[in-house]
């Protein structure tokens, strides 16, 4: 391992000079790349250098034990003990970094929520999700901007699409894909019987030009007023537009933003991560059981987690892992869940790796 890990530093320092090259410098692009290549390696390097620290200091520490007296061959001892101890858990560190990274963790995200089953109370309910996440990435610093929604007359949303964009978005928020499932007493409710309603969340990678090529021939746009709950118009122009992919018939709009030009270019951007993750589910499909892990790409039809009200209890089903109701649906404790997740996918992507 170490003639692998002392070839990593050596490329990460070639990686730092260039980076204060000026022809590099100059190039905005350029830089840009190679400075997030870097980023992305700093952790892996830096434990590959105290891994490579302690297995020197061991080295040293023997050879000079042969020389030593008795209370200086105590004190090597020690050294010896306490730098061994280190090296199982920077082993493993360095092993799961080696592994590849997902080139979607990178990137901002869409996130949909969609009421569904229970009629008023799942669009409560997917009303109080989007509270959730609004806390949570509030927490992190992250901006979340809606681009698209449809309001519930009883309150909370049928459906919401917003993005947030912040560091390494995705790698958080894509544990958060699947059905969400809620038991509680609706307010609605006069009998005070428990009621069970879900909505599903999807987290889409945002995707880019780059990463999608739309032909504009396979688009049909519609423009129309947007209106506000009950169908009362609120606009008198057509600021409202509809975008249909022909080909794959997927159908995104909006009606939030101010003009119809501001409401394309949000259609566009769903458009695009929509079909990004169509072409994403057409890869993983055909890579069938040798995917890396399945935790943390949730089907959008996998029920994943359940937030019982009178038990005062969270479930998080992928992982067993139990939260307080209050606690995860105000967005205070839902890190920890997130955290627990993040810590299954990465145990299983190092057995995987083994």
């Amino acid at each position: 391992m170490r003639e692998k890990l002392l070839k990593i530093i050596q490329a990460y320092e070639e990686l730092e000079k260039k980076l204060m090259d000026p022809a590099v410098v100059s190039d905005p692009k350029e830089y840009a790349r190679l400075a997030k290549e870097h980023a992305s390696q700093t952790e892996l390097v830096t434990r590959a250098r105290e891994y490579l620290a302690a297995l020197d200091d061991i080295e040293a520490a023997k050879e000079m034990l042969h020389e030593a007296d008795a209370d200086e061959k105590a004190m090597l001892q020690e050294d010896i003990t306490a730098n061994e101890a280190k090296l199982p858990a920077l082993e493993e560190d360095i092993k799961y970094l080696l592994i590849p990274a997902d080139p979607n963790d990178e990137k901002d995200t869409i996130v949909e929520i969609r009421a569904g089953v229970g009629g008023d109370e799942a669009a409560i309910f997917a009303g109080d999700l989007l509270k959730m996440y609004q806390h949570f990435c509030d927490g992190r610093g992250w901006k979340i901007e809606v681009l698209s929604s449809s309001p519930s007359e009883a309150g909370g949303f049928k459906t919401i699409e917003f993005k947030v964009t912040g560091d390494k978005v995705y790698s958080v928020m894509k544990y958060e894909s699947g059905v969400h499932r809620v038991q509680r007493v609706p307010k609605t409710e006069s009998q005070g019987r428990i009621q069970t309603s879900t909505a599903t969340v999807a987290v889409l990678p945002e995707a880019d030009e780059i990463d999608i090529q739309i032909d504009p021939g396979d688009l049909r746009i519609d423009t129309y007023c947007a209106s506000g709950p009950g169908g009362q118009c609120v606009n008198t122009t057509y600021s409202a537009v509809r975008i249909t992919h022909l080909p794959t018939n997927t159908v995104v709009q909006s009606q939030d933003q101010r003009s119809q030009i501001q409401n394309r270019e949000v259609c566009m951007q769903m458009l695009r991560a929509r079909l990004y993750e169509m072409e994403l589910e057409k890869q993983q499909a055909e890579q069938g059981a040798a995917r890396l892990s399945q935790i943390g790409h949730g089907n959008r039809s996998e029920k994943i987690r359940t937030y019982n009200q009178p038990q005062d209890r969270v479930t998080d089903h992928r992982i067993g892992f139990n939260g307080t109701y209050n606690g995860v649906l105000l967005g205070d404790t839902l890190p920890s869940v997130i955290e627990a997740l993040a810590a299954a996918e990465r145990a299983e992507k190092l057995a995987q790796a083994v």
